[in-house]
C-alpha cells in the first residue's frame, strides 16, 4: 500500500492507498518542532493495520521536511519512497517567473486537477493556512495565480487587534448575512466576505485563463477548511478534499 504524506503549515494529512482508491485518510496538526521518533511514533499509530511498500510526501515546513526525511530513513528502510522537490518527474510545466518558488503542493495539485479534468482549464482553491489560487492551463502547466489570508489566520487577526471581538465558530449564521449580534456578524463577514472573495478572484483568474469562454474553466476546492464557505460560492464546480493526496500517487507512479 501507499502511504501519502502532505505536510502543510497548520495540518499535516496522510492517506493510505490501495492501488488507486484511497482506503483512509488523517488529518493531525503540524508541529515543526516534532522529532523524527515523535513522528514515527504518530504514524505507527494510524498506520498499524497497514502494511506501507511506497511512500510519497510533500511539504511547505522545512523542518518538518527534514524530520520526515531522518523517520522514513530510520523507520521505513526499505520502502520506496518519493519526496516532491526538484528533479522529481512531475510532469508539470512552471510558467512561473522563478520556479524555485513554487511550492511543492501547488505543483502536486496541479498535477492532480489536471489529471481530474481531462485536459480542459482548471483553478484550484486551497483552503489552508492561506487561501491558494492556482491556475491550470489545458496542458497541465502550472501558470500561477493568488494568495490570500487564510480564513483562521484572518480570524485569529482580527481577535487579536480589535477589543471587543472574540473568536467565534467558523459557521455561516443560522439567520442569514445580517448578523443580528456581534458573534452572527463575524460569522457573516468571514463566511460570506471569503466566498465572495473567491467568486471575485475566480472570475477574474478565469476570464484571464480562457478570455474566450470563462465559464469552460473548472474550479476545484480543497483543503481542509473548505468546507465552511463553498456551498456558499458561486464558482466552485466540484469539490475534492484528498487532490494532494491524489496529486502524491499520480507522481509516485511517475517516478517508480
Amino acid at each position: 500500500m501507499l502511504l501519502a504524506i502532505d505536510i502543510g503549515n497548520t495540518n499535516t494529512v496522510l492517506g493510505v492507498f490501495d492501488g488507486e482508491k484511497l482506503e483512509r485518510s488523517w488529518r493531525i496538526k503540524t508541529d515543526a518542532r516534532s522529532t523524527a521518533d515523535e513522528l514515527a511514533l504518530t504514524f505507527g499509530g494510524l498506520l498499524t493495520a497497514f502494511e506501507i511498500t511506497g511512500c510519497a510526501a510533500c511539504s511547505t515546513v522545512p523542518a518538518a521536511l527534514r524530520e520526515l526525511r531522518v523517520m522514513l530513513a530510520e523507520y521505513y528502510p526499505h520502502v520506496p519512497t518519493v519526496i516532491v522537490e526538484p528533479g522529481v518527474r512531475t510532469g508539470v510545466g512552471l510558467q512561473y517567473d522563478n520556479p524555485k518558488e513554487v511550492g511543492s503542493d501547488r505543483i502536486v495539485n496541479t498535477l492532480a486537477a489536471h489529471h481530474l479534468v481531462d485536459g480542459r482549464p482548471a483553478i484550484v482553491v486551497d483552503f489552508g493556512t492561506t487561501t491558494n489560487f492556482d491556475v491550470v492551463n489545458e496542458r497541465g502547466d502550472f501558470l500561477g495565480g493568488a494568495l490570500a489570508p487564510g480564513i483562521e489566520i484572518s480570524l485569529d487577526a482580527l481577535a487579536a487587534r480589535a477589543a471587543q471581538l472574540s473568536k467565534v465558530e467558523l459557521v455561516a449564521p443560522s439567520r442569514g448575512p445580517i448578523g443580528k449580534s456581534t458573534v452572527e456578524a463575524l460569522q457573516s463577514g468571514v463566511v460570506f466576505g471569503f466566498a465572495g472573495q473567491v467568486d471575485g478572484l475566480v472570475r477574474r483568474l478565469s476570464a484571464a485563463l480562457h478570455p474566450e469562454d470563462p465559464s469552460a474553466v473548472e474550479v476545484i476546492a480543497t483543503g481542509g477548511l473548505a468546507v465552511l464557505v463553498i456551498e456558499h460560492c458561486e464558482t466552485v464546480t466540484r469539490h475534492e478534499p484528498d487532490l494532494t493526496l491524489l496529486g502524491l500517487r499520480l507522481i509516485y507512479e511517475r517516478n517508480t
